[in-house]
């Protein structure tokens, strides 16, 4: 049964799962970062193609029938499991090459998508089964006129996050309210900030950004930074004044923060 205060919606459908690892683009064997495997329908996909995996499942129940149904490869060491919320998972026990493929629970898809990509140890690529909502928002996918969001722009400053297939809800046990879709985040840097300072000081500028949304960026920026230093700003990058924030590209961003400095 699953327990909905762990977001547990079971991928039920092996040729989805197998969809899955080949958007993913994984290197032959290479080592794999599962996260809430389940009943294991996805392990039993990257195991199929040769990788290695290190399983988080933070759901004892679930972890006693996973150790039964690969206890074959689990003694082959081609399989490790791990009784552990991912939230508190040490990160540095991870080879420094890794990917990271799962179908997230989708109630912590933001603080999963910014562990990884602000950890010091970072995965290679990272391929997600997510809401469709998220996965738009994230990518763009179909938009006309896509709108830059918080999280959007947090991802594109690691990597390139692309928009791979829509996984329709009656693929999960128990079904989902909203369609999913796996999206994968490849080319992840290491050297997206040159530093921590830098890094902050990045984030602190999107988050103040964006906190009023209904507002002009210059204006929401102007309660931390000054009128003035924004002004300035904006003219050194060549930004209309009344910019709003889901305008602007990663770039301008950068801009601004390099001003603003």
């Amino acid at each position: 049964m699953a327990k909905k205060s762990l977001g547990q919606n079971f991928l039920m459908h092996p040729a989805t799962a197998e969809r899955i690892v080949q958007a993913a683009g994984l290197s032959k064997k290479e080592r794999v970062l599962e996260i809430g495997p389940g009943t294991g329908m996805l392990t039993r996909a990257l195991l199929k193609e040769g990788h290695n995996v290190t399983a988080v499942e933070a759901d004892g129940e679930l972890l006693k029938e996973l150790t039964q149904t690969f206890k074959k490869e689990i003694k082959a060491k081609k399989l490790m499991l791990v009784h552990e919320d991912i939230r508190t998972f040490n990160l540095s026990s991870l080879p420094k090459e890794y990917s990271l493929v799962a179908n997230i629970p989708y109630y912590i898809t933001g603080e999963i998508i910014r562990t990884f990509l602000t950890a010091k140890q970072k995965p290679r690529s990272m391929t997600l089964l997510v809401q469709k909502e998220v996965a738009v928002r994230i990518t763009g996918r179909g938009e006309k006129n896509h709108k830059e969001s918080l999280l959007s722009l947090s991802v594109k400053a690691y990597g390139s996050p692309k928009y791979c297939f829509t996984v329709p809800k009656g693929a999960f046990r128990p079904a989902p309210k909203v369609d999913s879709a796996v999206i994968s985040i490849q080319d992840i840097r290491k050297d997206a900030f040159r530093n921590s300072k830098e890094e902050g000081s990045f984030f602190e500028l999107l988050k103040t950004g964006f906190a009023h949304k209904r507002k002009v960026l210059a204006g929401n920026l102007a309660l931390n930074y000054g009128h003035n230093k924004v002004k300035k700003a904006f003219e050194a990058a060549r930004i209309p004044p009344k910019a709003r924030p889901e305008e602007l590209s990663l770039e301008d961003w950068r801009t601004i923060l390099k001003n603003l400095a």
